[in-house]
């Protein structure tokens, strides 16, 4: 079955994103049911959302959950069989969902369909491989994609979370990719499929050094958990270690010389690693409450 208007829902996951989650959805040029997971008790921009466009339900959870998690809730609550996933800083040209329609009619057995990203590779192979992304105006398949622009087709998941929870931000785009190919699934990108992504503008500005801050600690956290995973500890292990101990090493220097921000970006590095190393959650959570 190919993907259309009565079999797609979109879910976008939120979190104060009140600055770019308008064009996001004012891109989506195609009435289907829109799902906003927002990552808090905000039941004013609940309102604004649901007030202002039709086929819109936001849900609260009252609580920053992570992408993985907030993605989750958006793909059970989804009634369709397709599910497009939208970061809010993600706009879509005229002609992006049609082409995946297009698309979907050749490839009825895919898994994963991704448009791609106007600027910059957002896609790739698991061996390193580099793939040109002008090569062609045809699909193609690749190991993974990025998370801020995939679509889902439900039926290919036998899991409950479609997204592994552990994660909080940062590769678990890759990790459900990896266990798509495991599994024996497929993962196209659709070069005539475009789209544009804004890059870490998700949230407001006032909140950059708090969102770095948590960028900083996730990033270093998820890589050895996701080769953990994947690849088993000594690698998780061996792959991150010289990035520990240069980190410690960058923290003291800025210690030194009393540069806060940088101090706090070496050391939540650090202690990403550290808390992963001894196999704590994701916990780190950015302060974004003033």
């Amino acid at each position: 079955m190919s993907i259309s208007r009565q079999n797609l829902s979109v879910v976008i996951v939120t979190l104060k994103s009140e600055n770019v989650v308008h064009d996001c959805i004012k891109s989506i040029n195609v009435d289907v049911p829109i799902i906003v997971v927002e990552h808090s008790n905000d039941h004013n921009f609940k309102s604004e959302l649901e007030h202002k466009y039709k086929n819109l339900k936001c849900i609260l959870s009252k609580s920053n959950l992570g992408m993985g998690p907030g993605n989750n809730i958006g793909i059970q609550i989804a009634k369709t069989e397709y599910v497009l996933i939208l970061n809010p800083d993600v706009v879509l040209d005229q002609d992006t969902i049609k082409e995946l329609f297009l698309a979907s009619e050749k490839l009825s057995d895919f898994a994963i369909l991704a448009p791609q990203e106007k600027n910059f590779n957002n896609f790739g192979k698991f061996d390193g491989k580099i793939l040109n992304k002008n090569l062609t105006d045809s699909p193609f398949k690749v190991d993974f994609v990025d998370g801020f622009a995939m679509l889902l087709n439900k039926k290919k998941f036998k899991e409950k979370y479609y997204f592994d929870e552990n994660f909080f931000m940062y590769l678990e785009n890759n990790d459900l990719c990896k266990r798509v190919i495991k599994n024996g699934g497929s993962i196209f990108v659709i070069p005539k499929s475009k789209i544009k992504h804004l890059a870490a503008k998700a949230v407001d500005k006032k909140y950059e050094d708090e969102v770095e801050f948590s960028r900083n600690w996730h990033w270093i956290w998820s890589k050895f958990y996701f080769n953990k995973k994947h690849y088993g500890f000594l690698r998780a292990f061996y792959s991150g270690f010289l990035g520990y101990c240069t980190s410690i090493i960058k923290f003291l220097f800025y210690l030194l010389i009393n540069n806060k921000k940088k101090k706090k970006i070496y050391f939540n590095r650090a202690s990403g690693f550290y808390n992963a190393f001894l196999g704590k959650s994701s916990w780190y959570r950015p302060n974004l409450d003033n």
